[in-house]
């Protein structure tokens, strides 16, 4: 996989700024969403969602590029029956 800034001589590859937005989101799961959220942004990536304990059971956070590409973080903490996930998407919509 390979994300790039913009090859506008090629009339190919358009960044997400010049497009108004991205049609992709690329979502990881890694096994230390903290420390590869921190290495983003210590990267130059700027931070779209801070990391927090989402309501599906997963550490989540959400960065963007210098170029403009959206990405979640994420590792998985519990697993969820589906009741319990929509009760904890119940709560933080709430809040």
């Amino acid at each position: 996989m390979m994300l790039n800034d913009e090859f506008p001589d090629m009339g190919t590859t358009k960044a997400p700024p010049t497009l108004g937005g991205t049609a992709v989101n690329l979502h990881l799961y890694v096994e230390d969403a903290d420390a590869v959220f921190s290495a983003a942004v210590a990267a130059g990536a700027t931070v779209a969602m801070p990391i927090m304990d989402a309501f599906s059971g997963d550490r989540y956070g959400k960065v963007t590029d210098p170029y403009g590409h959206d990405g979640a973080i994420a590792t998985h903490l519990e697993d969820l029956t589906p009741d319990e996930m929509m009760r904890r998407f119940g709560e933080m919509s709430k809040q």
